[in-house]
């Protein structure tokens, strides 16, 4: 079984700077991509970002392009959030997910546990 780690998440102020990194252990998996969504309080799971191992562009919510970059280590099997210019609306559970099967379907993603981004003004 795959197991997906998060890190890095934390309190800041509208401006700073924070780096998530979630790291996919485990034993005979492939991965074809690697990403990131949000929950915040009382709204749906969004898509933030996301990045495949195969090459091309990332992909990126219109709501945080310019801000946030994804980027990868595919020897460590890790992805990483930089986000910059964070703002309140920000503020959300950020949850790492991963296509461990090559359907390239969300709803056939793993996820990690969450960590809790807060962003105040």
């Amino acid at each position: 079984q795959v197991q997906l780690v998060e890190s890095g998440g934390g309190s800041v102020q509208t401006g700073d700077s924070l780096r998530l990194s979630c790291a996919a252990s485990g034993r005979n998996f492939r991965t074809y991509a690697m990403g990131w969504f949000r929950q915040a309080p009382g709204k749906e799971r969004e898509f933030v970002a996301a990045i495949s191992w195969s090459g091309g562009a990332p992909h990126y919510a219109a709501s945080v392009e310019g801000r946030f970059t994804i980027s990868s280590d595919h020897a460590k099997n890790t992805v990483y959030l930089q986000m910059n210019s964070l703002k309140p609306e920000d503020t959300a559970v950020y949850y790492c997910g991963a296509d461990f099967s090559g359907t390239r379907r969300v709803g056939d993603w793993s996820w990690g546990q969450g960590t809790q981004v807060s962003v105040s003004s």
